[in-house]
């Protein structure tokens, strides 16, 4: 049985998972979005969200605290690069999110083995995503009274469109048959000659 065991061990020894996750979370800090299945996104996103938290902290503390938060995140990550950005370009961009750095989009079945595949990325690095995400707040009441005048102001401009192409389509529709009948003369004059 396997009851309070909350880590997903992903069919591998401590060691071996323990590399794969360090080589996914730099590849993810290095490429912003990566591609793998949904088992290994959900353990990566446990993994690298504690270290980013670590990285954000660094801005608001002193040198001794930066500096062991450094050291921990190299224990993890065991590379200098990716330490480095982290600390710098990570850490700045996500300075003002509470927490949720990273966004797991399921893709679908791979064709070979047909295992759920997933995209993980960070979430304020996708610029699609996040110019749509500006919302604004309002009350239900505002938004009933908003929409009840935008359909009042709307459905007379419909209205006096329709009427005014109307009579455009029956004026240029007399002049398309004067031509269809000027056309058919021309063929009979001939067709006589």
């Amino acid at each position: 049985m396997r009851h309070g065991k909350k880590i997903n061990h992903l069919g591998r020894t401590a060691s071996h998972r323990k590399s794969m996750l360090a080589n996914m979370a730099c590849s993810l800090i290095e490429h912003k979005r990566i591609n793998t299945t949904t088992a290994k996104a959900k353990a990566l996103k446990q993994f690298v969200e504690p270290l980013i938290t670590k990285a954000k902290a660094e801005n608001n503390s002193t040198i001794e605290k930066s500096t062991h938060n450094r050291r921990v995140a190299f224990s993890y990550l065991r590379s200098k690069e990716a330490v480095a950005q982290l600390f710098s370009e990570v850490s700045e961009k996500v300075a003002d999110r509470q927490g949720g750095y990273t966004r797991i989009i399921k893709l679908g079945n791979r064709l070979g083995d047909s295992a759920d595949m997933a995209f993980i990325e960070l979430v304020d690095f996708n610029e699609t995503y996040n110019a749509t995400e500006k919302k604004t707040k309002s009350t239900r009441r505002s938004r009933r009274s908003k929409s009840a005048a935008e359909t009042k102001e709307t459905t007379p401009a419909v209205e006096e469109i329709a009427v005014a192409e109307a009579p455009v389509a029956e004026e240029a529709a007399p002049e398309a048959d004067a031509k269809e009948v000027d056309a058919t003369e021309e063929s009979t004059d001939e067709g006589t000659k």
